[in-house]
């Protein structure tokens, strides 16, 4: 699969379970408080939310790595 059609599994994966996807972002200490705060139903929202932000920041930094090549 390449990276562009790796986005819309990423998202899903951002609002189901956010906290595989900083793992699959290479960030797991994020992961790890992530998990912590969607353990509880109450932080299931803010993890997702905070999910889909680190996704898009990924993708961003990734395109600008791209164009500096």
């Amino acid at each position: 699969m390449s990276s562009e059609e790796m986005v819309p599994l990423r998202l899903l994966i951002a609002i189901l379970l956010p906290f595989v996807l900083f793992f699959t972002i290479g960030r797991p200490f994020a992961g790890i408080i992530c998990l912590i705060l969607q353990i509880t139903l109450i932080g299931w929202a803010p993890a997702a939310i905070w999910a889909v932000y680190a996704l898009s920041q990924f993708e961003t930094d990734r395109k600008i790595s791209e164009m500096a090549r």
